[in-house]
């Protein structure tokens, strides 16, 4: 016989099978409780105690819980494991289950489905990064990826056929990406960082799209948004069914979506992404990354246009000129940018609240944030002035405009709101007639009432009138006998209702009273209420004007990330850049910000580099040889920065600057194994290099380090020769080539366009210093010996590596690159290595007795008396005397 289950857990495991694939928050008054499966999971998760309630076809039912208050930091534990989580709350107050019966149980139904790409609380959000759910669709012949951010209203959609998939992903970095069942994209969403989830092909059908749209944007036709393709359809429309379902219908507030062109941006694959450490140390963390070390925004929303821009930096000449005058113009005016930073400073993440807002999860906190960006953004339009940059002016243009919605929230908002709405308190003193009256009934009751009892003595003359309370009647006003036969009386018996006679006294009421106790006892309630209708009011005028709200959010992201630029340019002596649409790539006194930084912080000098590959129609590469240590990587990675600064917008770390659009950025600098794919670090070098020589165009910049170094020597000379001769002669773009095969100098004397540049050393008395300078030539050795006993290699390991390397160099001259000695048959003669014997250790001491030692041994500290100590402590110090 099996024992069927209660009510409550009928009605749970009734909700947890609508709702396959997430734990399930199921409220039960001030927890949220999980049962079964979700709680065995979560109990590990969340490092929380598993209880059992009742049983279960015989079994106890395991069980765990989370208090509602703190619940958000459990989410955000669960989601960063992988958790998808459906939130079941109350939908009735319990007692009026209660009436329906003693079995009847409290209504619940989910009301949010959280998952990574759908988080809007500010507590589960990195401020300074977005968070983007994405989906990728395919219809016939053509794909395409669209993109939203729901903390902050963003919407995008670009053509994007399956090989570009992986290079946009890394350079979206989404929390979730969606795809059609049986379409497997889980290695690509994985090597992203996003969840990878499944959605239904009706998901994804683009007729449904437009209905879709449609509803999101309260609209009848997309016409207004531009044209799209059916596949750019379905990607739009993937994300608004899935924000459907994990919203329950409560749909964000988006902007129409923008249509990114395939070709304006700089293309940067992952590998790239990685290798340069964009908006990621290669240890992990923002700390030690390219964006750590440049940003100096002081919004949120300013952080995330810096990202974005880092991300993908323009090829569209004009966007890239007008970003660079507003950056001139603040560099200029050194007062206007501190001036302009303070202001912003002050501008909390407008955005993010905005879109809180229309998810009904906003609160208070959120309309303050309103009315303080607002403010700052009027502000900051009258610092901007007239006399600007385009760019700053037509932002100062767009933070005009709003002096109503900051009239109307300064005089409704005290100046620090609370979080929530339900706590009350967050409306201010004079804004509401009814809330202040009601207000000072809940919190001035008694004075109330003392001012109504002097009314009511003033109009009956009886001095000895009390208005008194009982939790039998209530507010009622007592007098003696022998004054209330006058308030029986009329006039006065038409106000005063007689209540109760007692042996002393008589007690009556008024309607006045009645009402007024009434209103004192539902005063609380009242007053929340009132201030509840108030919110939504003013919530609802905020979204009227959501539209120039969000568009005044965008101007003082611009401002902040220009000031932010200039404010670099300033303190670190970067450069304005000449970008235009030819092959030039000259760099005078480059450095690399990542590095300077850390540099000086230990108070050392950046040595600066120069870097010309400008070559006309010509291949441009520098073929770059030197030892380790010296900087080669360095030099790699700088210039490849310094085109994305240049194209992004900003100033660069230079003296002087000439970059033509580089369409493509490649950089196959340093590797490692990918155990989950099976892939040995040569493995991974060459896959990254196929990508390279099978996508690079002319106005690409290839960024190549030791290509051919993870296999044998004669394999990798080969390979790395061929790649060489493949970039100058079929990608014919500019490159930056850094090897230790010195024989590979040769091809500047047979390939037009191909430089021989090496990082100078000098040698003093046996040791090596590496000067970090980059000069015209090439290097005649490596310097690998000296570099490993700096490392620190056993002394006798560093002297046997000398002898052989001398072996095998004698060897090379007399036969030659190529020739028939083989490398163990030039070190035959050598003696054998002899590992030095160990010194043995020096027999210890056997140690003599000394007096004093010999006198403590014979002490017994239990049987003296403290006079005894005393004075077997003086004899002892006696004898060292």
């Amino acid at each position: 016989m099996t024992d069927q289950p209660t009510p409550m857990m009928a009605q749970y495991l009734a909700i947890r099978e609508a709702n396959p694939g997430a734990l399930l928050f199921y409220r039960m008054g001030d927890f949220y409780e999980m049962f079964f499966e979700d709680a065995i999971a979560a109990s590990a998760a969340l490092d929380i105690a598993l209880t059992k309630r009742g049983t279960h076809l015989g079994a106890p039912i395991p069980m765990c819980g989370v208090p509602v208050h703190a619940a958000e930091s459990y989410l955000l534990t669960l989601i960063r494991k992988g958790f998808r989580v459906a939130i079941a709350e109350q939908m009735e107050d319990p007692a009026e289950a209660k009436k329906r019966g003693s079995k009847s149980v409290v209504a619940r139904d989910v009301v949010r489905l959280v998952t990574p790409g759908t988080l809007t609380e500010e507590s589960l959000l990195e401020a300074r990064r977005h968070n983007f759910l994405a989906a990728w669709a395919q219809v016939r012949d053509e794909s395409a990826l669209a993109w939203a951010d729901i903390s902050t209203g963003e919407l995008r959609v670009m053509p994007c056929p399956r090989p570009r998939l992986a290079p946009e992903l890394a350079r979206l970095a989404p929390r979730e990406l969606l795809v059609a069942e049986g379409v497997d994209l889980r290695e690509l969403a994985r090597d992203a960082g996003a969840a990878a989830t499944e959605r239904p092909p009706s998901s994804f059908d683009s007729v449904a799209a437009v209905r879709r749209l449609g509803a999101l944007f309260r609209v009848d036709t997309l016409d207004g948004f531009g044209s799209f393709s059916r596949a750019e359809l379905a990607a739009l429309g993937a994300i608004a069914d899935y924000l459907d379902l994990t919203q329950r219908g409560q749909l964000p507030l988006l902007r129409p979506p923008v249509r990114e062109a395939a070709g304006g941006a700089m293309q940067i694959d992952a590998a790239t992404r990685r290798n340069l450490e964009l908006t990621q140390a290669l240890s992990g963390g923002r700390d030690g990354s390219l964006i750590a070390a440049i940003d100096r925004t002081v919004t949120a929303a300013g952080a995330r246009l810096l990202e974005r821009r880092i991300a993908a930096p323009s090829r569209d000449l004009d966007l890239i000129h007008g970003r660079q005058a507003a950056v001139q113009h603040l560099l200029d005016d050194a007062r206007l940018t501190a001036d302009l930073r303070d202001a912003l400073s002050r501008v909390p993440d407008i955005d993010r609240a905005l879109s809180r807002l229309a998810l009904d999860r906003g609160g208070p906190r959120d309309l303050g944030a309103i009315r303080a960006g607002m403010t700052q953004a009027v502000a900051i339009a009258a610092m901007l002035g007239d006399d600007r940059a385009p760019v700053l002016a037509e932002a100062a243009r767009d933070l005009t405009g709003h002096d109503a919605l900051i009239d109307l929230l300064d005089d409704a908002l005290v100046a620090e709101p609370p979080l929530l709405a339900r706590d009350g308190g967050f409306v201010a003193a004079g804004y509401d007639t009814d809330l202040d009256e009601t207000r000072a009934l809940r919190d001035e009751g008694r004075g109330v009432i003392a001012r109504m009892q002097a009314d009511y003595i003033a109009q009956t003359g009886v001095q000895s009138l009390k208005i008194k309370h009982n939790n039998v009647l209530g507010y009622f006003i007592e007098t003696t006998a022998t004054h209330a036969e006058k308030m029986l009386a009329p006039p006065l018996n038409a106000s005063f209702i007689h209540r109760q006679t007692t042996a002393n006294q008589i007690r009556f009421t008024t309607v006045q009273l009645s009402e007024l106790e009434t209103r004192i006892l539902n005063a609380r309630d009242r007053a929340l209420e009132i201030e509840r209708g108030v919110f939504d009011r003013l919530v609802a005028a905020v979204l009227e004007r959501a539209g120039p709200v969000g568009q005044a959010a965008r101007a003082l992201a611009e401002v902040d990330l220009a000031a932010g630029f200039a404010d670099l340019a300033a303190s670190e002596g970067w450069t304005r850049p000449e970008v235009d649409d030819s092959r030039a790539f000259q760099i005078e006194g480059g450095r690399h910000p990542v590095v300077e930084r850390a540099l000086k912080r230990q108070g050392a000098p950046f040595v600066a580099n120069d870097c010309d590959l400008t070559a006309g129609d010509v291949p441009a590469i520098w073929l770059l040889t030197g030892p380790n240590m010296a900087g080669k990587s360095t030099f790699l990675r700088q210039n490849a920065i310094i085109a994305i600064l240049a194209q992004a917008g900003g100033f660069v770390p230079a003296s002087r600057a000439h970059v033509g659009l580089v369409s493509q950025l490649f950089s196959r600098v340093g590797a490692a194994d990918d155990l989950a794919r099976g892939r040995s670090t040569f493995m991974v070098e060459m896959v990254e290099t196929a990508a390279i020589l099978n996508q690079a165009d002319s106005a690409a910049l290839v960024i190549l380090d030791e290509i051919g170094r993870g296999t044998a020597t004669w394999d990798g000379l080969s390979i790395a020769w061929a790649v060489m001769e493949h970039l100058n002669a079929v990608n014919r773009c500019r490159a930056l080539f850094a090897t230790h095969y010195h024989e590979m100098t040769a091809l500047s004397a047979r390939l037009d366009g191909v430089e021989n540049a090496t990082v100078a050393v000098r040698e003093w008395e046996g040791e090596v210093i590496f000067l970090h300078e980059v000069r015209k030539g090439a290097a005649d050795r490596s310097y690998g010996v000296q570099v490993a006993r700096l490392a620190g290699l056993p002394p006798a390991v560093v002297d046997r590596a000398r002898e052989i390397l001398t072996a095998l160099e004698s060897g090379e001259r007399e036969h030659g690159v190529g020739g028939t000695a083989r490398p163990v048959a030039l070190i035959d003669d050598l003696p054998l290595f002899r590992a030095a014997p160990p010194v043995p250790a020096a027999p210890a001491a056997k140690p003599t007795q000394s007096e004093v030692e010999a006198r403590l041994r014979a002490l017994n500290p239990d049987s003296l008396t403290p006079r005894e100590a005393l004075e077997a402590l003086y004899d002892l110090r006696d004898l060292l005397d």
